[in-house]
């Protein structure tokens, strides 16, 4: 399908779940566009450049110049890049842009090395994050920031006169990288299921690389999603080594590890805490491991406050019923209001320790909240926020607070083949 075509149906066998929300493409009714209509078809000019944009958070331009050759019809190779800090830089030198024109070429060898893929038959892509561009309208038009963006692609795609898309993700949803959403999209836009991609061919270039000084690894965690080859812009554009990189999260490390010792319930009533942070698998373990030992939950996302768990707790206690208190419990003194409840019942009070790092926890809870099918509890996307305020106030657990003994749980996926495809992938 070259550019500008039809788009066809969407695969009703999508990797990411939720599916989006239906789209709805941006119109724009303006004395040209109504010109154009009176004019007969063989006589209109393509629009050099057209944009539409999905509600659930994505931005698509489409630049075609009037004279640009015909896609290869099988086994393309891609050519895809990162915007910010890959393709271009800020003119004022500040992290972020002043204005939409507040921009120039990150390296003076970017536009000859891009417009030499094209010629050597490579189909030019951008993928961008632009959480900072917002959707909204603003009196019946774009708001600031979506029309400096525009108004920022325009004149860069303008420059290159080539063939070539951009795909900017606005929000934290399926599309935004390192999430492979972007590059679905990108596929059924062009057929890429049907004239096929030759990855090993292609190459994702990206400067958010998990480097000492970089931001996250994002734009390698979107190569590795997609299976297409990764270059930092050094390396792709000035022909600088790979630097090493070490330590990186990858959530395979996490799908063939030693399946931990089984907890067992030691008396007829007793008291189990649970310690670990938001997306630590706490839940998930109570359900599979506690449950069936006929434990009761309490648990302060549902019952929204710690008086209220208490109250609780104590309920299910005066009904003869153990308890697991299924919070993150991270400080001693948090820790105390349990064991003194359990005091009041002279039963012994336990406690599970969850081992998760954080980086295993932001993306448990981001797989959590983007995939309703690994999501029973409907669980929403946690902010930074409770990550730091749980790493702020974390004190290890010791049997010196009073518990009978502390029961490590590192983190192990449980899940069927469909699952683990999903939980495999990066996510944030």
């Amino acid at each position: 399908m070259v550019e500008g075509g039809m788009k066809r149906t969407a695969s009703p066998t999508r990797a990411i779940s939720p599916p989006p929300l239906r789209r709805k493409v941006e119109s724009t009714v303006n004395k040209k566009s109504v010109a154009s209509f009176f004019t007969p078809t063989s006589q209109r000019k393509p629009e050099p450049i057209t944009w539409r944009i999905l509600e659930a958070g994505l931005v698509i331009g489409k630049h075609l110049p009037e004279k640009s050759s015909t896609l290869p019809s099988k086994d393309r190779k891609i050519a895809a890049f990162d915007l910010d800090s890959t393709l271009i830089k800020t003119a004022s030198g500040n992290v972020f842009p002043k204005s939409a024109t507040d921009w120039k070429w990150w390296d003076t060898t970017v536009p000859g090395k891009v417009k030499e893929l094209n010629s050597d038959g490579f189909q030019i892509v951008l993928f961008s994050n632009q959480k900072k561009v917002s959707l909204k309208k603003e009196k019946g038009n774009d708001s600031k920031s979506l029309s400096n963006f525009k108004e920022k692609l325009t004149a860069i795609m303008t420059q290159l006169d080539l063939p070539m898309s951009v795909y900017a993700a606005t929000g934290d949803t399926e599309y935004r990288k390192p999430r492979p959403g972007m590059w679905i999209e990108f596929s059924e836009d062009f057929d890429l299921d049907v004239v096929g991609v030759d990855l090993s061919k292609s190459v994702y270039v990206g400067d958010a690389a998990g480097r000492p000084g970089d931001h996250s690894a994002t734009d390698r965690g979107f190569a590795v999603n997609v299976g297409i080859p990764f270059k930092t812009p050094e390396e792709f554009f000035l022909g600088k080594v790979p630097e090493p990189v070490s330590g990186l999260f990858d959530p395979k490390d996490f799908l063939e590890v030693e399946p931990e010792s089984a907890f067992e319930r030691k008396h007829p009533l007793e008291l189990v805490l649970f310690c670990g942070s938001p997306g630590s698998g706490k839940s998930s373990y109570f359900w599979k491991n506690l449950q069936p030992l006929g434990y009761e939950r309490v648990n302060q996302d549902i019952l929204k406050s710690r008086p209220k768990c208490l109250k609780v707790a104590r309920e299910f206690l005066e009904a003869k019923k153990s308890v697991v208190v299924d919070n993150t419990n991270a400080d001693p003194e948090t820790r105390k209001h349990w064991i003194d409840l359990a005091k009041e019942f002279s039963i012994p009070v336990r406690l599970i320790h969850f081992l998760s790092s954080p980086e295993l926890c932001r993306h448990n809870a981001a797989v959590r909240a983007a995939n309703k099918a690994l999501n029973p509890e409907s669980r929403t996307s946690l902010p930074g926020i409770a990550f730091g305020d749980f790493k702020r106030r974390y004190r290890e657990p010791t049997l010196e607070e009073g518990f009978e003994d502390i029961h490590p749980v590192p983190f192990r996926f449980v899940g069927d083949e469909a699952a683990k495809e999903i939980w495999s992938q990066y996510w944030v």
